[in-house]
C-alpha cells in the first residue's frame, strides 16, 4: 500500500486513467441520451451494441432496491445516467 498523499504508481495511473476514460465516454452517451432521445439511431445503436445486437423489450428489471423495474431500456438508461450509475446492470 502507498502512503496517502504519494502519487500512484504508474501501473495505478493506467488503472485510473482507464476508468477516467470508460467514465466520460459512459457520460457522453448520456448526454447524447439526453439530448437526442431514445428514438434516435445513434442512441438505438448504442443500446444495440451494449445488449449484444438487441434493445430489450420491457419490462426490465435491476437489482436497484425501491426501484426494480422499468417500463423499457429507455427508462432504465435514462435512470442510469440521472444518477450516475453508467454501469448498472439489468
Amino acid at each position: 500500500a502507498q502512503q496517502p498523499g504519494t502519487p500512484l504508481s504508474d501501473q495505478e495511473y493506467h488503472q485510473f486513467f482507464k476508468f477516467l476514460r470508460i467514465t466520460i465516454q459512459a457520460s457522453t452517451a448520456c448526454h447524447l441520451r439526453e439530448l437526442y432521445g431514445c428514438k434516435n439511431s445513434l442512441v438505438q445503436r448504442l443500446d444495440e451494441y451494449e445488449n449484444h445486437g438487441v434493445i430489450p423489450p420491457g419490462p426490465i428489471c435491476s437489482e436497484l432496491p425501491g426501484d426494480p423495474f422499468f417500463n423499457n431500456f429507455c427508462t432504465f438508461s435514462l435512470y442510469r445516467c440521472i444518477m450516475k450509475k453508467y454501469f448498472l446492470k439489468v
